[in-house]
């Protein structure tokens, strides 16, 4: 399922307007991004969470010619899913 299914399928079982569904699917994207873009973390009970891990600095290695790079700093995010998403999923 892609963003423009999730529209389709709000449209037609809650009877909005694309518009309306399109707003909706856009508003709750948008909250999860805020919330990670603060630090902050976004709990769908029931069905998963996202939250950022933060990565120090090291010294990498390019594996074409064999020297060391210093790797700057990252925060990167990461998708949990919900011991009740796993059970749905493998029965």
């Amino acid at each position: 399922m892609n963003k423009l299914d999730l529209i389709n399928t709000l449209k037609n079982e809650n009877g909005l307007s694309k518009i309306e569904a399109k707003t909706v699917v856009n508003l709750f994207f948008d909250e999860i991004t805020d919330a990670l873009s603060k630090g902050d973390r976004a709990e769908i009970r029931g069905f998963c969470s996202f939250y950022v891990k933060n990565y120090k600095a090291y010294i990498g290695r390019n594996p074409k010619t064999g020297e060391n790079i210093k790797i700057k700093p990252k925060k990167l995010p990461f998708f949990k899913c919900s011991k009740e998403l796993k059970e749905r999923v493998n029965s």
